[in-house]
């Protein structure tokens, strides 16, 4: 899984009781299911052997636990702009839900009332990135679903809106990397199990 260029692990976090059930998780802070926890252990057997020159987390519960399980919480940095989308008046509701009242609705597209835009999630996904061209080596990260995929769309130069066309599952594992030189970023891998 090795590039000559550095490479971005991006690990979404475990399951938790409300990704398992599809309700909307951004600020409310709640814990791994024990599979979560489990799944999470399993990441770090996936990457043990690997050196990072950075690990960042989310400062979410269910993100840093999931990296301080796989072993890397001694070395995380939290990084608040890695925060999940701030759902606003959908927190805690299932898209189901929403679409029952509000026909159409669309996350990337609509954002949320009370809570953030796309292009909002993507100023932040910019400012991990530029923080992430300053670093001389690999880096991993611990975040929540939402944000990594407007997160990857920002990588390869896409508008924030582009993450509606990338699916994580919990406890996934995906790399982005550079192709022939530092001008093109890549997605190496996705949404690796």
């Amino acid at each position: 899984m090795s590039s000559a260029y550095p490479e971005i692990y991006v690990v979404r976090h475990g399951e938790t009781e409300w990704s398992a059930s599809g309700k909307h998780t951004g600020r409310t802070d709640i814990p791994l299911t024990a599979k979560g926890e489990e799944a999470a252990r399993a990441v770090g057997e996936r990457l043990k052997g690997l050196t990072f020159q950075a690990v960042w987390s989310s400062p979410s519960q269910r993100a840093f636990d999931t990296c301080r399980l796989a072993g890397f919480g001694e070395r995380a940095v939290k990084k608040p702009d890695l925060q999940e989308w701030d759902y606003g008046a959908y927190e805690g509701v299932t898209t189901k839900e929403i679409l029952s009242k509000r026909p159409g609705w669309q996350l990337f597209r609509d954002g949320c009332p009370g809570g953030e835009t796309a292009a909002y999630v993507g100023a932040r996904a910019d400012a991990i990135i530029a923080g992430l061209r300053a670093v001389a080596g690999n880096v991993l990260i611990f975040s929540s679903s939402h944000f990594l995929r407007v997160f990857a769309s920002r990588w390869v130069g896409l508008p924030p809106e582009g993450g509606a066309h990338f699916v994580l599952d919990t406890a996934s594992l995906s790399i982005l990397g550079y192709e022939h030189d530092l001008t093109e970023p890549v997605i190496r891998r996705w949404n690796q199990k």
